[in-house]
């Protein structure tokens, strides 16, 4: 049996609402952050953020750690983000996986596996740094679970782009696998820009990733009827 899902490239357009929604939070978030002073904005992003030190080697037993109210801040901090760079290259790759992905999956199962592969890279990320006191913020895990997914589902998909030439903008259509290049090469840009940052964001992205894909290979049969009807 194919791994891959194979339906009509004809579909129907459809509102990517969870998209939307993703881009809006994470905005409004930023921006909120952003006009707040510099001793409030690093303490929010410590209480909100994932703190490794809070969630692991507490010296408490393992029930009440699972049951501790820190395990919140593997979701709240996928909506914060460091800066403006941090913010828009996020943004730019959850739009260009993101529309395509949701309106295969469904707005429902999409935001499904956006939060909880947030979720599941943040606590990949933490157990990686278990005792650190700096927190895991951003949204690229869990736009690595949806590139994870994406590729697994249509791995000959080409995605359309719009690039800027000269005085005019260009429509292209390029291989999703180049897309997956030039966002590792942005993360990898990204872990030089800080050694607490750069010591988190592999091990994110790779569990977020790997999520994506074991995501995607239990769906594919839900997906594919889903697309046939």
């Amino acid at each position: 049996m194919s791994m891959f899902v194979q339906v009509d490239t004809r579909r129907r357009s459809r509102l990517c609402w969870a998209t939307m929604l993703v881009v809006i939070v994470c905005v409004v978030s930023f921006v909120a952050l952003a006009l707040s002073g510099r001793t409030e904005r690093i303490s929010i992003m410590l209480h909100w953020g994932t703190v490794p030190a809070h969630l692991f080697g507490t010296g408490l037993p393992l029930w009440e750690q699972v049951s501790d109210p820190a395990l919140l801040r593997l979701f709240t901090a996928m909506f914060i983000h460091g800066g403006w760079l941090h913010l828009l290259s996020n943004l730019l790759f959850l739009v260009i996986f993101s529309l395509p992905a949701e309106r295969s999956l469904g707005s429902p199962r999409f935001l499904l596996l956006f939060l909880l592969g947030g979720v599941v890279a943040n606590l990949i990320g933490a157990i990686s740094l278990t005792g650190v006191r700096v927190a895991i913020i951003g949204c690229s895990g869990a736009v690595s679970a949806v590139v994870g997914a994406y590729v697994t589902l249509f791995p000959r998909a080409k995605l359309g782009l719009v690039l800027p030439l000269g005085l005019y903008l260009e429509f292209v259509r390029v291989p999703a696998f180049v897309l997956i290049g030039i966002w590792a090469l942005v993360q990898l840009l990204f872990s030089y820009a800080g050694a607490s940052y750069g010591a988190v964001v592999w091990w994110t992205h790779i569990g977020g990733f790997l999520f994506g894909i074991v995501f995607a290979l239990f769906s594919r049969g839900a997906i594919a009827r889903r697309l046939r009807g």
